[in-house]
């Protein structure tokens, strides 16, 4: 479980996040929603342990951050930047061993537990036609999808995933979101998503937090949360919510 309590975040004293208080749990997915520059990005690194507080904690299994190393961590949390590192010359079999990193360094061997979880993480994620293939020659989806790999691989019990939707079309940002959520029910994984487009966040999410400014705005299930006079409030301008045809979810649509 993840306790965030009153952490702050500044550069040359100009405050990019407010003080926030929140707990995550595992088995749930959370949306972090808002405008751009909101914090949203900044509290995930936060948590991700890719910059410190400026003041407040937080905390991991009741322990401050500060108290873990970084292999030991990584066991637990497992972090997906916006920029995606370089994958040049590498397969999807070999970005997922990647995952395997935390558990015995660079260049400790891989042992059949190891291939296991990778060859666990490749059917968990249906990689397995792009396993061998060089994962600069996948498109935006399956890239995606072999890094999921890659996170799972890594036997982590929490994924933090910083706007995994970006550059992704509408059929391969409902692939990969509905991965997400197969895989946090069917694995007890607790999952912390930057998201901008807040339909897709109700429809997946069980919570959604709305920052803006640097402030925790609103926090709730996306029933409570998708409401006119709510989302005004975080993005700015008026909005109409409706239910979906299928009935199961509200939309938002811009006035």
């Amino acid at each position: 479980m993840f306790e965030v309590k009153g952490a702050t975040f500044e550069i040359n004293g100009k405050p990019l996040l407010q003080p926030i208080k929140h707990t995550f749990e595992q088995g749930k997915v959370y949306g972090l929603i808002g405008h751009n520059g909101s914090g949203k990005s900044t509290l995930i690194k936060l948590m991700a342990q890719q910059q410190p507080t400026s003041q407040g904690d937080i905390h991991f299994d009741q322990r401050p951050l500060s108290d873990w190393g970084n292999r030991e961590f990584a066991r637990q949390v497992a972090y997906l930047p916006q920029h995606l590192p370089s994958a040049e010359n590498l397969t999807g079999r070999e970005l997922i061993a990647f995952g395997r990193y935390p558990w015995h360094g660079l260049l400790g061997r891989h042992s059949q537990k190891d291939a296991d979880a990778v060859e666990r993480a490749i059917a968990l994620t249906h990689t397995e036609d792009f396993a061998d293939r060089l994962v600069d020659t996948l498109s935006g989806g399956e890239r995606q999808r072999v890094w999921l790999a890659m996170l799972l691989a890594q036997g982590s019990r929490f994924l933090l995933l910083d706007e995994p939707l970006a550059a992704l079309d509408i059929a391969h940002q409902i692939e990969v979101l509905a991965l997400i959520r197969k895989l946090c029910d069917e694995l007890n994984l607790g999952v912390i998503i930057v998201l901008h487009d807040i339909n897709m966040a109700s429809r997946y999410c069980d919570e959604l937090m709305a920052l803006h400014s640097g402030r925790l705005l609103a926090h709730g299930t996306p029933s409570e949360m998708m409401c006119s006079s709510t989302l005004e409030a975080i993005y700015g301008l008026p909005m109409q919510v409706m239910k979906h045809p299928n009935g199961e979810h509200n939309i938002a649509v811009a006035q």
